[in-house]
């Protein structure tokens, strides 16, 4: 018999303890700990491994081919381009997302894009029919869609390795899966755990690729222990806006291709449909000769994206304005608005600002500094951009425009969809010349303030000329 141990493991970070702490010493999380049952073998480890007779040895790196490996291709090129080129055979993916997000529909349209090779659907939260109503509202006749109502990790392990000619195992979800010789409900933290490292170990000895769908928790990570993400071989991310119709899949970890790479998507009644050229479809509703109205490049992965930045300035009625922002950080926004009165001489400390990220997407890096800014501008100014206008760039705190990466692939996008004029670090050193090339009617922040000189000179000198009025 074995002998059972129990210790204390945290969610977070999956520090163990042999008793139950408040607050977890790693990670500092409070309330993490959750009970786990570890079982340890009566017998001495050393006394096992001396009667093994076999003994690995080492394999020299260069003498490994790797010819035989042939990916699996989706037949989605979105998807394959997240992957890396298609499924690995053996592969684990983790597929994570919000409910609500398209995580079955994508996996059905993958199944739908197969063809003849047969898929096993383990299906663990939805019952048949339901995913029947699914697959007849997207025109998919499901012959090659093979369903396993079962949530056992053993009975889902004996049907992987039973089951002949199938392609692709899709497991909905990894939180609804258990074993009976794990301690614990479905969903906790051992069961997960011990019920994905079964099913990994079962996909390497077939070579049969399995895709897990995980739930995410209100922090948007995946929903349990931290040791999961360490267990599969990619993780993917489903996100999108629920009031959009566009969603972006992602990917943070992928030990047979490159990391960060994104596809695109778009709900549809009949469901999933790839964007092979999302920039086009991001500016089609972009208006042009509009003030507030920038457009601009940003990488995600290794792809760029072109998106419209909206700002628009008005008058506040409190007197302290307001700084919204919707699609980028609001703490920038304040980082940018400063340096705009700083280094350019706007005031805007009677203005509310409101800016927004056209399509419902988040811009996290730093080369949409200038668009940014350059919206404000143009908002404040009621000034459009010039026509065929890009902008990139990252802003200093000194006014200065700092050089980003991928600079080529980002004109080179931006020239394909007809953009001729680029205001970029390569083109403009400061904030003030930026905003000179880049709104119309040739305005120039200096110039401007010449003129209001001028403007009050002549005016004192008019004065003193003109003759006294008569009392």
């Amino acid at each position: 018999m074995p002998k059972i141990k129990t210790v204390y493991t945290c969610q977070n970070c999956n520090y163990q303890s042999s008793q139950w702490i408040g607050q977890c010493p790693q990670c500092h999380e409070w309330n993490s700990f959750i009970e786990d049952v570890v079982a340890v073998s009566s017998g001495s480890r050393s006394g096992s491994r001396a009667g093994k007779s076999s003994v690995a040895t080492p394999i020299q790196l260069s003498k490994i081919s790797t010819k035989n490996i042939k990916r699996l291709s989706s037949n989605i090129s979105e998807f394959d381009r997240v992957l890396g080129g298609g499924f690995v055979p053996g592969q684990v993916v983790l597929l994570a997302g919000e409910p609500g997000i398209g995580k079955s529909t994508l996996l059905t349209d993958i199944a739908k894009s197969f063809g003849d090779k047969k898929i096993l659907y383990v299906a663990g939260e939805e019952s048949a029919d339901q995913i029947k109503i699914r697959a007849e509202r997207m025109n998919y006749p499901a012959e090659n869609l093979y369903m396993f109502q079962e949530s056992g990790v053993e009975q889902i392990i004996s049907a992987i390795e039973t089951a002949e000619d199938i392609a692709l195992v899709i497991v909905d979800s990894v939180q609804t899966i258990y074993s009976e010789d794990i301690a614990g409900i479905s969903g906790s933290l051992p069961q997960v755990r011990g019920c994905t490292q079964l099913i990994t170990i079962a996909a390497k000895r077939t070579g049969v690729p399995v895709v897990l769908v995980g739930h995410v928790n209100k922090e948007g990570v995946v929903a349990g222990p931290k040791v999961l993400e360490h267990i599969v071989d990619t993780i993917l991310y489903l996100e999108g806006d629920a009031q959009h119709m566009f969603r972006m899949l992602r990917t943070t970890k992928n030990r047979f291709g490159p990391v960060s790479e994104v596809g695109i998507f778009e709900m549809q009644e009949k469901g999933m449909k790839e964007v092979k050229n999302p920039s086009e479809l991001f500016l089609e509703e972009h208006v042009a000769g509009t003030s507030g109205s920038c457009v601009t490049v940003v990488m995600e992965g290794y792809r760029p994206l072109l998106f419209e930045v909206q700002a628009l300035t008005v008058r506040t009625s409190f007197g302290y304005p307001r700084r919204t922002a919707s699609g980028l950080n609001a703490n920038r926004l304040q980082v940018l608005v400063a340096t705009i009165e700083k280094r350019t001489g706007i005031d805007l400390s009677g203005h509310d600002i409101y800016l927004n990220v056209a399509g419902g997407f988040k811009i996290n890096e730093y080369a949409a500094d200038l668009a940014v800014c350059l919206a404000v501008i143009s908002s404040i100014k009621d000034l459009p951009m010039k026509e065929k206008s890009v902008v990139y760039g990252e802003v200093g705190l000194n006014g200065e425009i700092r050089r980003v990466s991928h600079s080529e692939k980002r004109s080179k996008e931006a020239k394909k969809l007809g953009f001729e004029k680029i205001i970029s670090p390569e083109t403009a050193k400061s904030l003030s010349e930026a905003v000179s090339k880049a709104l119309s009617k040739g305005y120039n922040l200096d110039s401007g303030k010449h003129t209001k000189q001028n403007k009050t000179k002549h005016t004192t000198e008019d004065k003193r000329n003109s003759p006294a009025k008569e009392l």
